[in-house]
């Protein structure tokens, strides 16, 4: 029986480049020299921090551009509101990964709609759809496709 799984993962080691690639831009532009704007990156959470809310967001594109450039996709990307307090600015942008429940109950029922022969279970943060035909699996793939979920999709562990 053939299966595959539906993840949402991001490469931890390709943010952490695009986060020191804005960083070095950021050293390098005319309008940012000598103001501390810098990038920051914990666990689950990029932090912007400068002296002005419009610095902030001049930095953003600039750090979408690296995310992008490095092959990660932006929609994993959720931005806090943007804090001004005296003479700091600084915005959270949350890192988003895994399927939660509720989507994960929504890529299940929409599945189950469109009348094709393979089965969901949910798995933890990902789903695993199995079915005999290559042909079926590959169906419901384009149906996910189709769809536009707020979180990137990746589509693994295909086996025959």
């Amino acid at each position: 029986m053939a299966s595959f799984d539906i993840k949402s993962e991001l490469d931890h080691h390709e943010v952490t480049n695009a986060v020191d690639q804005a960083n070095r831009v950021l050293q390098n532009r005319f309008d940012f020299k000598g103001t501390g704007a810098e990038f920051n990156l914990n666990d689950q959470q990029i932090n912007l921090t400068a002296k002005e809310e419009f610095q902030i967001h001049q930095m953003a594109p600039i750090l979408n551009e690296s995310l992008a450039k490095r092959g990660v996709d932006l929609k994993c990307l959720k931005p806090g509101d943007i804090d001004v307090s005296g003479s700091n600015a600084q915005q959270s942008i949350t890192l988003q990964e895994g399927i939660d429940k509720e989507l994960a109950k929504k890529i299940t029922t929409l599945i189950k709609q469109s009348k094709t022969k393979v089965q969901a279970s949910i798995q933890g943060d990902s789903v695993r759809i199995n079915g005999k035909k290559r042909d079926d699996l590959q169906a419901t793939i384009q149906l996910l496709k189709d769809q536009n979920y707020d979180i990137p999709l990746q589509f693994v562990n295909f086996r025959d």
